[in-house]
């Protein structure tokens, strides 16, 4: 019998030092395995063993100059790379074991081990940009494993519902056709882009989606546009692989955002993106979430939807709120692609 979620968490990823009272904190993991254990799902995960990304998976990605450098400054002990991302010794080989998380969880899945993976990993990656560390991340994790797929002949799907804007990953693919992001957030909060009329360029024009929505939103609006704007888009677009970007941080006890969502609202989000793509094919990305009862149980319940068709969940579905038209404002700026 195929077991569902294949598993991958690594005990380095406990020792990235991010500093005295930083919201991205080894207890977050900890939070994770307790939604696990409060959903009963520890059966029903297959653990896999994260290795270090290759050299040449991470060059895919990332300038060997910008690798080195950071390799350079976790060795001599760390410290802030800006005002908000800090590493520690460790915090070299825990980033590597995060972007090589997925390659491995991606090769379990192509063996028919498991249906979906979900990488539980720190440091999280979509700040991350070329030749940039920011925002609590190093490496750009879910750009690594999309670009392994994409050199394969791949149509990549990355949906990245974090309440920030993963402006690394939307720069990384910015002109590249194989690659789609979409991005819902939280509108104006850090890093200040993902715009609606954000859409790449080049070659790549068109396969960027913005949905910024206002502060106090909640999981209505998204639903709405996951229903009327993402799925369509990305049903026409045809992935083969879908990869998300599962960041926490919407959820309305969040201490460093102000949307209005609830686990229920994640798990009806996950549920929904999974039709995109077959089984076998679909792999979450832990990013934000720094709320630890409401990480706990918003990771039990998207792991319930996907194991068990919900059985675990703790909160409703949120409503109410205003998002000011997002969704209509996308449609409008995809409609004005389409005219040219």
């Amino acid at each position: 019998m195929v077991t569902p979620v294949l598993y991958a968490i690594h005990s380095r990823f406990f020792d990235h030092d991010t500093g005295y009272g930083h919201p991205e904190r080894p207890a977050r993991l900890r939070a994770v395995d307790d939604g696990i254990d409060a959903a009963g799902l520890r059966g029903a995960l297959q653990p896999v063993l994260p290795t270090p990304a290759p050299d040449e998976a991470l060059a895919r990605v990332h300038p060997a100059v910008y690798l080195r450098a950071i390799e350079a400054f976790c060795e001599q002990g760390g410290g802030y790379l800006d005002g908000d991302t800090h590493v520690g010794p460790a915090s070299w080989e825990a980033a590597k074991l995060a972007a090589g998380a997925g390659l491995e969880v991606i090769r379990a899945l192509e063996a028919g081990k498991g249906e979906v993976g979900f990488c539980a990993v720190r440091p999280p990656g979509h700040h991350a940009t070329t030749d940039r560390a920011q925002g609590f991340c190093l490496v750009n994790n879910v750009a690594v494993a999309a670009k392994e797929l994409a050199a394969r002949g791949e149509r990549v799907a990355i949906v990245d519902y974090d309440a920030h804007h993963g402006n690394g990953t939307q720069d990384i693919f910015w002109e590249d056709p194989d690659v789609f992001y979409v991005s819902m957030h939280e509108w104006p909060l850090y890093p200040g882009t993902g715009r609606a009329t954000d859409v790449g360029a080049g070659a790549g024009l068109g396969t960027t989606l913005n949905l910024p929505f206002p502060a106090g939103t909640t999981g209505e609006s998204y639903r709405t546009a996951m229903h009327d704007v993402v799925l369509p888009v990305l049903e026409a677009w045809g992935p083969t692989w879908l990869l998300i970007s599962a960041g926490f941080d919407g959820h309305r006890r969040d201490p460093i955002t102000d949307l209005g969502l609830s686990a229920g609202d994640f798990a009806d989000l996950t549920k929904d993106l999974f039709t995109l793509v077959p089984p076998g094919r679909r792999l979450l990305y832990l990013e934000g979430g720094y709320d630890l009862e409401a990480l706990s149980s918003s990771v039990g319940s998207v792991l319930s939807a996907v194991v068990d068709d919900g059985a675990y969940r703790p909160e409703a579905p949120s409503s109410g709120g205003t998002d000011n038209d997002v969704s209509a404002q996308a449609l409008k700026v995809r409609d004005l692609l389409a005219d040219g």
